[in-house]
């Protein structure tokens, strides 16, 4: 896996944009109408600012926490890169439901948003199940092997 520290980055701004996206966009219009710009409640600037100070949060919890954020997996362990491929198609599937929030709006059909939009709902509930199981496969490469010593005893 190339650039694990970013796919892991990307990952933990991902998870809480698609757990709380409602939020996030709601928290980006409370800026924006702190600052006197009136908006819309699914309205794409409130979305982009949420989505800008959850990076920004992303990226003082990484630097505050002396770079714990990326995990700490061994590369030669069991399901290290198979953890990785797993949150990085966790994390296109949920770019891509973070991109149908924002670009839905110019779609002519409405039966194409119906479409799209419970597909991507869909992709809300893959990518839990593909970043728990990720993380747990990479968090699993760095424990130690199980003894042979200890199956023989059992």
């Amino acid at each position: 896996m190339k650039l694990p520290d970013l796919n892991i980055f990307a990952a933990w701004f991902l998870i809480p944009q698609t757990l709380a996206m409602g939020w996030v966009a709601f928290v980006g219009r409370m800026v924006l109408e702190l600052f006197g710009m009136v908006t819309q409640e699914e309205a794409i600037p409130g979305r982009i600012v949420g989505a800008l100070i959850l990076l920004c949060v992303a990226l003082i919890a990484r630097t505050l926490m002396g770079g714990t954020l990326p995990l700490v997996g061994s590369p030669c362990g069991t399901g290290y890169r198979y953890g990785h491929r797993l949150i990085l198609a966790a994390n296109i599937l949920a770019a891509a439901l973070f991109t149908f929030q924002l670009t839905w709006h110019w779609l002519p059909s409405p039966d194409v948003v119906m479409v799209l939009s419970t597909l991507t709902s869909a992709f809300g509930y893959w990518v839990m199940a593909l970043w728990a199981i990720g993380f747990s496969l990479i968090y699993q490469s760095a424990q130690a092997a199980y003894p042979a010593s200890v199956e023989k005893d059992i």
